[in-house]
């Protein structure tokens, strides 16, 4: 157990770097109220992965067990909403409210992707 809690912290530590890459992960701030601003930041900018990921989890375990596809509890304990490859972590970002609740649906695997750039 002690070990699978220390791949979940890493994998949390492995998410906050990646996020906190701009500046090398280092505390540009001289003051401590503006090291603590940068914390708090980061710590958002975590949790909004980490709610987002869960959400769209639980949205893909829901439709899958509509669909007949036997969703275990062991499966369901192998999942993880700390995981990041899908995030473009680049760029600028708009926070807008949406105007209505909700997530977008999900796509369907069996259709190809229409964000991909590989040519078949």
């Amino acid at each position: 157990m002690i070990g699978a809690q220390l791949n979940i912290t890493e994998a949390r530590h492995r998410l906050a770097r990646k996020i906190f890459f701009g500046q090398r992960g280092e505390l540009r701030q001289h003051y401590r109220e503006g090291m603590e601003d940068q914390l708090g930041a980061l710590g958002l900018a975590l949790n909004a992965v980490v709610l987002f990921n869960t959400l769209y989890i639980d949205a893909a375990v829901r439709q899958l067990a509509s669909e007949g596809f036997p969703v275990s509890d062991d499966l369901l304990a192998r999942l993880s909403p700390i995981q990041f490859d899908h995030i473009n972590f680049l760029g600028r970002y708009a926070f807008t409210r949406p105007p209505a609740p909700g997530t977008r649906p999900l796509r369907d695997p069996r259709e190809p992707d229409p964000d991909s750039t590989e040519e078949e």
